[in-house]
């Protein structure tokens, strides 16, 4: 069994913060790429923010320089800092997981359930 759980969602006013984490947990390997989409109704699921296991980043270009995201490998988490937050950052939030599994050690994709971000004008 393996869970991805988002947690840090919320309300904020425009200007403001929040700060969204993701824990993966279960019998697994290793957790290699993790990263941080948003998908609004009827919209397709688009990238936010991405980090490698050795700590490359990558960001969409609308929210570069307001978003960091980052992660302890410890504990197998990815946080995802949200900065000057605007109106047009209000959508549901998801965690992805690429997880080394098995004796084989296959990579595999896992989806948190999603944590809705929800920003005030």
């Amino acid at each position: 069994q393996v869970q991805v759980a988002e947690s840090g969602g919320g309300l904020v006013q425009a200007g403001g913060s929040l700060r969204l984490s993701c824990a993966v947990s279960g019998n697994i390997f290793s957790v290699n790429d993790m990263g941080w989409y948003r998908q609004a109704p009827g919209n397709e699921r688009e990238m936010v923010a991405t980090i490698t296991s050795g700590g490359s980043t990558k960001y969409a270009d609308s929210v570069k320089g307001r978003f960091a995201i980052s992660r302890d490998n410890a504990k197998n988490t990815v946080y995802l800092q949200m900065n000057s937050l605007k109106p047009e950052d209000t959508t549901v939030y998801y965690c992805k997981a690429i997880i080394s599994m098995g004796t084989a050690r296959h990579n595999y994709q896992y989806w948190g359930q999603g944590t809705q971000v929800t920003v005030s004008s």
